[in-house]
């Protein structure tokens, strides 16, 4: 580990002398960043000491923040290959010390500048949020912010990745790369006629398209997500604006934390879906914006916050009979 980060830390972003290196404390440009978690995490080392300075920006103790450290280097140690982004860097903080405070989490994050806005910080567990992948879990996405144009209705959002996650690097087509590539020259050449080109080959692959997150290009990958084990009342139903509008309040403009589990017909992604700590389907179902969709998914949880839902006559219950929304839709295919 501590070769890895002496290559980092002289290799990519080293300061010029010793004497210009300081943290970055959110304002320094974002390599700076990764170049000082690096120095500190070999300072720890050596020394046990933690940087001077951190305690004004988390609330624990300095022998709670010589544990993270700790913890750190393990992760670093372990991880293949090292972290060589601000993202990469800030996912392995966050995943590291997952189950601490959030206040020292994001502090940390901060501390470094690193705390990115495509960076979900999910440390705050809710109610049935897994500290490990579920098992039936087939890969976990972690979302750039949600445009509130890509919620259609109360169960189903369209997501983007940025294609550097780990996960998601590996697999761009070449094509895409090279598309993505000239058409960023295109751009600062002021072509944009060439430029608009290429974006619509990017779009057309079906993989991926570039978005423009807070100034910066972000080549990303499109998922359309349909939140396992509830159905929602279509737009068009009673309560269906309702449902889009609650979903919407969650998620728009934030990072999401999603374990696929399947695909439908549709070629939707069926999965569970996580916003700052908080479970998507417990709210619609809580709120009486959707059913427990039991023809799917026979989770006694699901269940559960339905039932509570119908006690208290919230939402769609307040009707004597709502129409199930798989009904509605065979009605619809049948003419009826």
């Amino acid at each position: 580990m501590g070769n890895a980060l002496r290559f980092l830390y002289r290799n990519c972003c080293k300061p010029a002398t010793a004497g210009d290196y300081e943290p970055p404390h959110g304002v320094a440009p974002p390599t700076a960043g990764i170049s000082a978690l690096a120095h500190d995490l070999l300072h720890f080392e050596s020394t046990s000491q933690v940087p001077e300075g951190l305690t004004k920006h988390v609330v624990s103790s300095t022998k709670a923040q010589a544990n993270w450290y700790k913890k750190l280097i393990e992760a670093w140690r372990a991880a293949k290959p090292p972290p060589r982004t601000p993202e990469e860097a800030a996912r392995l903080v966050i995943q590291t010390l997952k189950g601490h405070k959030k206040a020292d989490v994001e502090g940390l994050l901060a501390f470094y500048g690193l705390l990115l806005p495509h960076n979900p910080v999910e440390v705050t567990h809710g109610h049935g949020v897994p500290a490990s992948l579920p098992e039936g879990v087939k890969f976990e996405l972690h979302t750039l912010p949600v445009d509130a144009k890509a919620v259609p209705d109360g169960d189903t959002i369209t997501v983007y990745v940025s294609t550097t996650d780990p996960r998601e690097s590996t697999c761009v087509p070449g094509d895409v790369k090279m598309a993505a590539g000239q058409r960023a020259k295109a751009r600062a050449e002021r072509n944009y006629e060439k430029a608009d080109a290429l974006h619509k080959k990017i779009i057309d692959s079906g993989y991926s398209r570039v978005l423009n997150i807070q100034n910066e290009e972000v080549l990303a990958r499109k998922y359309r997500i349909r939140l396992r084990g509830i159905d929602a009342p279509e737009s068009s139903m009673p309560y269906g604006k309702e449902a889009k509008e609650e979903l919407v309040k969650h998620v728009q403009g934030k990072c999401l934390r999603v374990l696929i589990y399947d695909q439908d017909r549709y070629g939707r992604c069926v999965g569970d879906i996580y916003c700052n700590g908080l479970f998507m389907q417990e709210i619609m179902l809580k709120k009486g914006l959707a059913w427990h969709y039991t023809a799917y998914d026979k989770r006694s949880e699901l269940a559960s916050w339905e039932k509570q839902a119908r006690a208290k006559r919230v939402g769609l219950w307040a009707s004597k009979n709502p129409q199930e929304p798989w009904e509605w839709r065979k009605n619809k295919r049948e003419g009826r």
